[in-house]
């Protein structure tokens, strides 16, 4: 059976579902982030708030899904509560092999309910089933056990949830999916807690066959070769991303304790290799990936009074967890780095803008920004414990102090000052890279304010002397390319495997007549219509800032001037004005 363009459409209001074909979508936008985007703009109720029910969640897999490896990607696409804006988040996992199987390429869900409640979604529809004993269980890892023994048996599947800071509404809320993979940025957990859904099963066990056997195997071996043979795809299969911590900390681009360093005098400790010499307990793979870069640390505690019995925890690491908790907050120790860690994966918090909203709390308090009976525990540099217990005040919002935190460190600083050290960029906190200017340029103008939109971390390690103009113009050419790869889709992990002319013997091993040039075109005007779109929702380019700290603070390209990031700044308004024109 070939891809068949099903969408299924979920009403959690009223409780109901049905299923469209909707070649029209496929057939002109691929699959992805470019079919994801024209559902959402289809079916969201154009100016509704993140926590209305007009808005609504689309999941989308691409014509690569279940076929080929390291295409094992499904995109989210919904409104922000973090930015209030045009949101979108990828994860891994089996998710989205798990949605083909169920013989799905989107599913669309609106509405919300009218009382806690998980979806069982598989080949014969959707069940709608009570979510009261879940709903404020305090582990998500707990969440998942419960689920996985209601359904065991099933076949392909997997299970997405939302801890206690989707469901209090924490506008960093993550959704976790297959306990190590997430949909981490940008709040989507709280969108879901806003709907009151604690959860999604997936599963089914329809088969796929592709057009043409032999071509496809060709296909297939050849970018399997590629990817066993690359040497970054080994690094990351050795190491993961945590191998990026000793060269950028070399480099002078690791942010430490809120940027107000640019290197960690202990970043040995928490290095990717420290890391897996001392710690590394498992290596997992993504569905259809033969890289397995998932790498899990082992916690091992004693019990009390007990000899020789440990109790042994697993926690995901890889590079961002690593800065945001660990240098941003000046924690070296590395069982109480991951003890962080695990702590914010409980409460399904997205890691990276929970470390950058502790590290600007730090030093707002350290500078008197925020009071003793604001943070009501003494939060410091390196003090692991007094940040775990942060992080429960930020589920549990005991005060007004944690209820703005939980917004973002956008808000939280508009309310308390300290807006010159809130490392957030279009309401996004901070990603992991001070490399220099095309970094930040990048977390600015990309359409999420995600380092992942146009990597401008690796332009300004590759490239030096670029006009303001001339690096927007190749961050927005970079961005066009991965809207193209994100409706595939496959993992931006494999860019360098998948070229144009990769992604067409691909494409055409499975039935789709495209060339390169074709494919450029499509990433392009997926990312004009995202453009579109979030001009349509209130955005406006003038009003993008960049925190006064990473003018402060010394980057691989030396101290970043103020006058080219307002230069790429305008020039990147006329070419948002220039499309938003010619698209309306």
């Amino acid at each position: 059976m070939m891809n068949q363009n099903n969408v299924l459409y979920i009403d959690l209001e009223r409780k109901c579902f049905h299923v469209r074909n909707r070649s029209d979508l496929f057939n002109e936008w691929l699959g992805g982030v470019g079919v994801a985007l024209q559902l959402y703009k289809e079916e969201a109720v154009r100016g509704a708030t993140p926590f209305d029910p007009g808005n609504v969640i689309v999941f989308a897999i691409g014509p690569l899904t279940a076929f080929y490896p390291l295409a094992s990607k499904v995109v989210a696409v919904f409104k922000s509560p973090l930015t209030g804006n045009y949101g979108e988040s990828h994860a891994g996992g089996r998710s989205a092999t798990a949605i083909r199987s169920a013989g799905y390429e989107a599913i669309v869900i609106k509405g919300v309910s009218d009382r806690p409640i998980y979806l069982v979604i598989s080949e014969k529809g959707v069940q709608f089933r009570d979510a009261a004993t879940l709903w404020g269980m305090r582990s998500t890892y707990t969440v998942g056990r419960v689920l996985r023994e209601a359904l065991l048996g099933a076949g392909v599947r997997t299970i997405m949830r939302i801890g206690r800071a989707g469901e209090k509404l924490v506008r960093y809320a993550c959704v976790v999916t297959e306990t190590y993979r997430h949909f981490g940025r940008m709040g989507l957990g709280a969108v879901f807690g806003s709907k009151k859904l604690k959860a999604l099963i997936i599963y089914g066990k329809s088969s796929i066959r592709a057009p043409k056997i032999k071509v496809y195997r060709d296909a297939y071996d050849e970018i399997y070769g590629l990817a066993i043979k690359s040497d970054s795809m080994k690094k990351y299969h050795e190491l993961g991303t945590a191998l990026n911590v000793l060269p950028l900390n070399a480099l002078g681009a690791l942010p430490t304790k809120n940027l107000t360093s640019n290197k960690f005098e202990e970043a040995e400790r928490i290095s990717g290799e420290s890391l897996a010499s001392n710690k590394l307990g498992r290596r997992v793979a993504c569905s259809h990936c033969p890289v397995a870069c998932i790498h899990l640390a082992t916690i091992r505690e004693p019990y009390p009074d007990e000899p020789y019995f440990y109790k042994t925890t697993f926690v995901s690491y890889d590079y961002e967890p690593i800065y945001s908790l660990g240098s941003m907050l000046g924690i070296s120790n590395v069982d109480d780095l991951l003890k962080l860690m695990d702590e914010v994966e409980r409460g399904g918090l997205d890691a990276m803008s929970t470390g950058v909203a502790l590290a600007w709390a730090t030093e707002a308090y350290k500078k008197g920004f925020v009071k003793s009976n604001d943070v009501l525990v003494d939060i410091d540099w390196g003090k692991v414990d007094a940040y775990r217990v942060a992080v429960e005040f930020v589920l549990n919002q005991p005060n007004e102090f944690y209820e703005a935190l939980a917004k973002g460190i956008d808000y939280a600083s508009k309310v308390y000052g300290g807006k010159e050290f809130a490392l957030s960029f279009g309401g996004n906190e901070m990603p992991g890279y001070h490399t220099g200017p095309a970094a930040y340029i990048g977390y600015l103008i990309g359409s999420r304010h995600s380092h992942l939109d146009s990597a401008g971390y690796s332009l300004d390690q590759k490239t030096r002397g670029l006009t303001p103009d001339e690096l927007v113009d190749r961050l927005i050419k970079e961005e066009c390319w991965r809207q193209t790869l994100s409706s595939l889709v496959v993992c931006y992990f494999s860019r360098s495997i998948y070229e144009p002319s990769v992604v067409k013997k691909a494409l055409n091993a499975l039935g789709y007549e495209s060339n390169e040039e074709e494919l450029e075109a499509l990433g392009r005007r997926i990312y004009e219509e995202k453009q579109a779109l979030k001009a349509s929702e209130g955005f406006d380019p003038t009003s993008l800032r960049a925190p006064e700290r990473i003018f402060e603070t010394p980057s691989l390209h030396g101290f970043i001037d103020r006058d080219y990031i307002r230069t790429a700044l305008e020039h990147y308004s006329k070419v948002f004005k220039k499309i938003v024109e010619k698209t309306f």
